[in-house]
């Protein structure tokens, strides 16, 4: 039920982001999703990688602060309205999004969205009572 994901802290200069993309490639690393947001000084990027102990040992390697946490990939339609829903669910629980980044899965007609919950137990279990589609770490990484 839970996705590990890697969280890199940068300085928000050229060439940081292409010095990571090399290192992970070196080592046969796939990126299957990712984020960044950044201030004026430093960025944090999240990655969902094929294999994560080895993108976390190449990037210690090249001198990048990393930080391993768990995730929740969940699978909605590809349709207007179905993210408000999803939201709406959790925030009756009482939940809160810390963060979340999503890409389209064209082939399925659906979203996957990344979240970082502030109760990742009480997440799941909401989920799990409202029938939302949450993808196992396994498939996330052959999508």
């Amino acid at each position: 039920m839970r996705t590990t994901q890697i969280s890199v802290f940068i300085e928000n200069r050229s060439g940081r982001l292409a010095k990571i993309a090399t290192a992970l490639g070196q080592v046969g690393v796939n990126i299957r999703a990712m984020s960044l947001a950044d201030t004026s000084d430093f960025g944090i990027l999240r990655l969902i990688v094929n294999d994560t102990k080895k993108a976390e040992k190449a990037l210690r390697d090249h001198g990048f602060t990393v930080r391993i946490s768990e995730v929740i990939a969940v699978a909605i339609p590809d349709m207007p309205g179905a993210l408000g829903n999803l939201l709406s669910i959790m925030e009756l629980a009482g939940l809160n999004v810390e963060y979340m980044y999503a890409f389209v899965e064209k082939n399925l007609d659906q979203a996957i969205i990344i979240f970082r919950f502030d109760n990742t137990d009480k997440a799941i279990e909401t989920l799990m009572e409202n029938d939302v589609h949450i993808i196992e770490e396994s498939i996330l990484l052959t999508m």
